[in-house]
């Protein structure tokens, strides 16, 4: 009877540490695991930096000729290593001379009123904001500049490109630039002034020699 006893109640003790035993393992894990979850879940997204983009704008000449009626291009190019994607970029084209400044071109389209000699004629995506004026005239001479802005609002401008317009002074066949027709007319006026100075003395000797002579006769 005792050894009946004994047996029963190991059975019963071994029962119940199976059932402790079971509880922490099955019921301790997805506690565990929910807890896991809920702190990544509440882990903030990590912020990333946006790199420079370093944008290079190259504008060639650097000074361009041509005659009234021609069609001029001033090329303009820029890149970026970081971003080789440009078509979120917006270019500027503006002219400086005498007058000041003379917007032409902005966020890629001609500002002008009732212009349609100037105009861009690149492919921005490729990096190509070149600007070409059809039938120049001696109002188109001065400075050009273009100015790309980035999606940060960041400004870069290109060096500048100095154009000359050429026109026929109508004798002749003869054609010079403005500037060369001024520098013309100032040297043969300069040149008159010291012809005069150096023979005036000369001339007056001359005078008094004649005078002499018909005295003596």
């Amino acid at each position: 009877m005792r050894q009946h006893v004994g047996k029963l109640y190991a059975s019963a003790v071994s029962s119940f540490l199976f059932l402790l035993v079971d509880v922490g393992v099955s019921g301790g894990n997805p506690s565990t695991e929910r807890a896991a979850v809920s702190h990544r879940a509440a882990q903030p997204p990590l912020l990333t930096t946006p790199e420079p983009w370093h944008l290079l704008v190259t504008q060639t000449p650097a000074k361009e000729k041509a005659k009234e009626g021609e069609t001029v291009v001033l090329n303009c190019h820029f890149s970026s290593l970081q971003h080789p994607s440009l078509a979120d970029l917006t270019v500027k084209w503006y002219k400086e001379d005498e007058k000041g400044q003379m917007d032409l071109l902005e966020n890629n389209v001609t500002i002008l009123p009732n212009n349609s000699r100037i105009f861009l004629s690149g492919d921005l995506s490729q990096g190509d904001a070149s600007l070409v004026i059809l039938n120049v005239t001696t109002g188109d001479h001065g400075i050009y500049y273009c100015e790309v802005t980035l999606p940060d609002g960041k400004v870069v401008t290109g060096d500048g490109t100095k154009l000359r317009i050429r026109r026929a002074l109508g004798l002749f066949g003869i054609e010079e630039s403005i500037g060369t027709i001024i520098g013309v007319v100032a040297a043969g006026i300069g040149g008159l002034v010291i012809l005069i100075i150096v023979l005036t003395p000369q001339l007056r000797r001359c005078a008094l020699c004649m005078k002499q002579g018909s005295h003596q006769a």
